[in-house]
């Protein structure tokens, strides 16, 4: 056989009887059918796109403190006479209570000394003043005496005049004169130095006055009292101990508020302040006050891990500071007052130093285009157009918020939002859609800032 192929003429009359066969397979090839059958329509669950009250929300986490905390110390030296009964770790004292005393004595005999000191000032300012009295009727006697004396001198020297008496009688009578206005020099003299002895005395009664007031602050010192209602904390002193002016005593924690430093995460603070973006401001003591009481925060606590659910409602009084570098958290302090009443044993605990919360804050409730975030896809969404088809949008994201993404551009009230997965994806792929009424129920929930049991105490959502 190969040694006929290898002749021109064989292999050319194979190669034609091949040729020959394939052009007439294909020329008998039955015709291909087209299969014109329709792509089916996937079933999508789908929300009807609304603006909704939409009150952004952060979630932050701080320990508590209380707003006002008082450490007891001694003013005075001195041995702790008293301690009262309920002064304990735990223990709640009212406010006016007198909670320990320093030991009197010294500080009594100090005041007797003070007060003995100043009575004697004004017994001798009595008598001085008595003594000016005195000195100043004996003053106008010896004028009335001395005018009377220059009258009879002057008589007299009429007399000599006329050389009816002796030159004696006249020297005596002058004599007399000259004692007359002695005595009026001398009492006035001595009436002049009343006014700087009374001053002096004064001076004295002023300084006593003084130093009894003193001795009595000092004495009202070694009473140490509960300034307001108070738990108390640590206690550091006991009934016999020596205390020196400074040290500390005991703790006192005011009843009446806590306070919470929560630490917010920078990049969570855009959310907050939302409503100011707009503004340009001054940063002043003045204007930071009001810029904070323009954001209108409200904010709720609850204790981390508490199963009974207990909130309290809360009050955002202003930013800390500084930023923690560590963290990249800013500290929003907010209060709350009355954290030891409404207490249910089991349910609702009272408001404790160190206890450790989460501060929910909430922003004022603006209208919205809010939706899942699940519906989020790289910046895109996928909706179902009129004509019941797959349509691929773009969308600009101003906010995202845990399960919730809030749109600034690209989606319109009225736009049909798949909220499944889809896959493949096809653009122009046919749609049958079911609405997902429970989903779009929960969204506005989310919405409006939380679960309803959540808000009702602030009156977010209506009972």
């Amino acid at each position: 056989m190969k040694k006929l192929l290898q002749k021109p003429l064989t292999f050319l009359i194979v190669l034609a009887i091949g040729v020959g066969l394939t052009v007439l397979m294909v020329k008998n090839k039955p015709e291909v059918t087209h299969n014109n059958a329709e792509m089916q329509a996937r079933t999508i669950n789908i929300i009807r796109v609304q603006t909704m009250p939409y009150r952004h929300r952060v979630s932050a986490y701080g320990n508590v403190e209380p707003a006002v905390s008082l450490q007891g110390k001694a003013e005075l030296n001195g041995k702790i006479t008293y301690l009262h009964h309920k002064l304990k770790q735990g223990n709640s004292i009212a406010a006016g209570t007198v909670v320990a005393r320093i030991d009197v004595d010294d500080f009594v005999v100090s005041l007797k000394q003070s007060e003995a000191d100043l009575k004697s000032s004004e017994s001798t300012l009595r008598q001085i003043e008595e003594e000016q009295k005195t000195t100043a009727r004996s003053l106008k006697l010896a004028k009335d005496n001395l005018r009377v004396g220059e009258k009879e001198l002057t008589r007299i020297q009429d007399i000599w005049k006329k050389r009816l008496i002796a030159r004696s009688t006249l020297d005596a009578e002058e004599q007399k004169v000259i004692q007359l206005r002695q005595s009026v020099s001398d009492l006035q003299g001595q009436l002049n130095t009343y006014a700087s002895r009374l001053a002096a005395e004064n001076a004295k009664i002023s300084r006593a006055e003084e130093q009894v007031k003193g001795q009595q602050t000092t004495l009202g010192r070694t009473e140490i009292v509960m300034p307001f209602d108070a738990r108390v904390g640590d206690v550091s002193v006991e009934i016999g101990e020596f205390v020196t002016a400074g040290s500390v005593l005991f703790e006192a924690l005011n009843l009446d508020g806590v306070e919470i430093n929560a630490q917010v995460p920078v990049n969570q603070m855009r959310g907050l302040v939302q409503p100011l973006q707009n503004r340009e401001l001054n940063l002043t003591v003045d204007n930071l006050a009001q810029a904070l009481d323009d954001l209108k925060l409200q904010a709720i606590v609850k204790l981390v891990g508490d199963q009974g659910n207990a909130q309290w409602d809360a009050e955002v009084l202003r930013f800390t500071e500084s930023i923690d570098p560590q963290r990249r958290t800013l500290g929003i302090v907010v209060a709350v007052d009355k954290p030891y009443e409404k207490i249910i044993p089991g349910k609702r605990p009272p408001l404790l130093k160190g206890m450790f919360t989460q501060v929910d804050i909430f922003t004022p409730a603006s209208d919205a285009l809010v939706i899942p975030y699940q519906a989020l896809h790289q910046g895109r969404v996928y909706l179902m157009n009129s004509d019941s088809q797959l349509e691929i949008r773009p969308v600009e994201v101003m906010l995202l918020q845990g399960e919730m993404a809030v749109i600034a551009g690209g989606l319109n009230p009225g736009d049909q939002l798949i909220v499944n997965d889809l896959i493949p994806v096809i653009e122009g792929m046919p749609l049958k859609a079911n609405i997902d009424t429970a989903l779009e129920t929960e969204l506005q929930q989310l919405a409006a800032g939380g679960a309803v049991e959540a808000l009702e105490s602030q009156g977010v959502i209506a009972e």
